[in-house]
């Protein structure tokens, strides 16, 4: 019987405790209503206080740059604050210099809105539309790569330049119980405004790309925000030399078909490194376009080629692939995009060649 009491007591002090657990932490992260006063005045949004400034500003239709959907991992997501709002967080000291923290410049998907906040965005931001999209066809490029093609519902036209990407919003699934939101940049051209073509590739253990790979099919509709992004063409460069790997063929293909379409006078050579034949896709896409245009030069190259894959064209690193074909920096420009270990030797390659930085673009994922 004692036992008995005993066991009673301590479930009932259990459940007690359990109670005051729950209590004080709504207490604590019941934060009420907050305003957020944007650009001094320009737009001020009442949210309900305990989300991250990110998911605040999203919930408004506000959308800030986040390539990693608010894990810290891409700095993307800054915003200067008016007043302070507590010190830098240690998951946001790498991405922000000194003058930065001087500035008050913070990740908007680290800080959480805890009362009123007075922030600073550029104005662009404003023009960021969230689109409701139909998948209109997917398309297996190679085993891990797959084309999304999604027609625009509302609104039904998106302005961006070749080059941006796109967030895309993914839907609870399996044991993932919330959406998130990933950066793709946008493969297809600007010209066709009613829908954008995104190349993703599946990463192991990604909750979007599982998602997208997996759980999406053709007739589904699927929401993303955008466009967003700073890399697209810059005035100058006589010749552009591009270079990507893996998924990064995205932008370059966007941009190499938006400048054809404008017929710029524009030499161009494009660098696509794969590890086996089977990782190289649009391969005749890109050889047909070159044999039609002699200012394009399309150059794929494998540096784990094995007999198997039968390959008679450029073998070893991209990096020395291109400086072979490079063979000076003079009128040239450089536009980059890929894992940062391959943007990282390229940059170092150019830097030989001859390439300043403020002639080298790129775009890392």
């Amino acid at each position: 019987m004692s036992v008995f009491l005993t066991v009673l007591s301590l479930s009932a002090l259990a459940t007690i405790l359990a109670a005051v657990v729950v209590a004080a932490d709504y207490k604590l992260n019941n934060y009420g209503i907050c305003a957020i006063d944007i650009n001094n005045g320009t737009r001020v949004l009442e949210v309900n206080g305990g989300s991250s400034l990110l998911t605040s500003l999203s919930s408004q239709k506000v959308f800030i740059p986040s390539a990693c959907g608010g894990k810290a991992t891409c700095g993307l997501c800054k915003v200067t604050l008016v007043e302070s709002a507590g010190p830098v967080l240690p998951t946001e000291e790498p991405f922000l210099s000194g003058p930065e923290r001087d500035a008050g410049v913070r990740l908007a998907c680290q800080l959480k809105v805890k009362h009123d906040l007075k922030i600073l965005i550029p104005e662009e931001l404003f023009n960021i539309k969230q689109y409701r999209t139909r998948v209109r066809r997917i398309t297996d490029l190679t085993h891990d790569i797959k084309e999304f093609e999604f027609e625009l519902l509302e609104p039904g036209s998106i302005d961006f330049k070749a080059g941006q990407y796109v967030q895309v919003d993914s839907k609870p699934y399996d044991k993932v119980p919330e959406p998130v939101s990933r950066a793709y940049s946008i493969a297809s051209l600007p010209s066709e405004k009613n829908k954008v073509e995104l190349i993703i590739r599946l990463v192991p253990g990604g909750a979007c790309t599982t998602f997208m790979h997996n759980h999406v099919q053709e007739g589904d509709e699927i929401t993303f925000a955008g466009p967003f992004g700073e890399f697209y063409l810059r005035e100058g460069g006589d010749e552009l030399i591009f270079i990507a790997g893996g998924s990064g063929l995205a932008p370059i293909r966007s941009l190499i078909l938006d400048i054809l379409e404008k017929k710029l006078d524009k030499k161009m050579k494009f660098f696509f490194g794969a590890v086996r034949k089977r990782d190289l896709y649009y391969v005749d896409f890109f050889r047909e376009l070159a044999a039609r245009h002699p200012n394009f030069t399309y150059i794929p190259a494998l540096s784990g080629a094995v007999p198997e894959d039968a390959w008679d064209g450029e073998e070893g690193l991209i990096t020395d692939v291109v400086a072979r074909h490079v063979e000076d920096a003079v009128g040239k420009q450089a536009y980059l995009c890929g894992s940062p270990g391959m943007i990282n030797a390229c940059l170092q390659v150019l830097g030989k060649i001859g390439f300043e930085k403020k002639s080298i673009f790129y775009d890392e994922f």
